[in-house]
């Protein structure tokens, strides 16, 4: 089974990458109210059982894929 994680920075945490995007597209003369950037990954589960794929998937996020100090993370089967 397929899953998508969109990881991305918390609220509270300077999104520097997004503030240096926001700033070119603005020089540029396009508009915009904020931008932020996270990352998106899809992992192939063997699982066929989608509340186990959900689970596994959640468990490798945890042990490697975000950092909970600063990021949140987010799920959905493909």
């Amino acid at each position: 089974m397929k899953i998508g994680v969109k990881v991305m920075p918390r609220n509270e945490v300077l999104d520097s990458q997004g503030r240096a995007v926001e700033r070119t597209l603005r020089t540029h003369g396009k508009s915009l109210s904020n931008c932020r950037i996270g990352k998106y990954v899809e992992l192939e589960i063997d699982e066929k059982d989608k509340e186990k794929a959900i689970a596994k998937a959640a468990e490798i996020c945890e042990y490697v894929l975000y950092n909970p100090l600063i990021e949140t993370y987010s799920l959905e089967v493909l």
